[in-house]
């Protein structure tokens, strides 16, 4: 006979490889030091989403830090590429979705870009390698 102690070892255990399937991820496009950055954050707290929660973290110590959901994204990462924009300003896009982010004002919102042309110079692209989100420079 299972005593109550067994059994609840067992759920717990037999939940495990569910909650493997669930995603919790971020990473960085570092501007110029630890203190200034553009974070991809991604999260999937149940393993029966079929999307995931994204946000943006913008973050230039002391002056700005400030995380801003975007758009959900599709359980495969789906690139987004990262242009210099201005003074602290870089234009992101997502598949077909445009954003603005600004380590200047402290916002990340969206972006209706006419012409759908980058405006500024490619940086690199958020995406996935070896099966984990990394942002990828444009020099590498």
């Amino acid at each position: 006979m299972i005593g109550p102690r067994s059994a609840r070892r067992a759920a717990v255990l037999a939940l495990v490889p569910l909650l493997a399937a669930c995603e919790n991820s971020a990473t960085a496009y570092v501007v110029d030091t630890s203190q200034h950055a553009l974070i991809l954050v991604r999260e999937r707290p149940y393993f029966w989403s079929s999307t995931i929660d994204q946000a943006v973290v913008v973050s230039r110590l002391p002056h700005c830090q400030r995380r801003v959901a975007i758009h959900p994204g599709t359980i495969a990462l789906t690139e987004m590429d990262v242009y210099e924009a201005g003074a602290l300003l870089w234009a992101l896009r997502q598949g077909e979705r445009w954003y603005l982010a600004s380590t200047e004002t402290c916002q990340v919102q969206d972006w209706n870009n006419p012409g759908g042309a980058p405006p500024g110079t490619y940086v690199g692209s958020f995406r996935l390698k070896d099966g984990n989100p990394v942002f990828v420079a444009a020099n590498s």
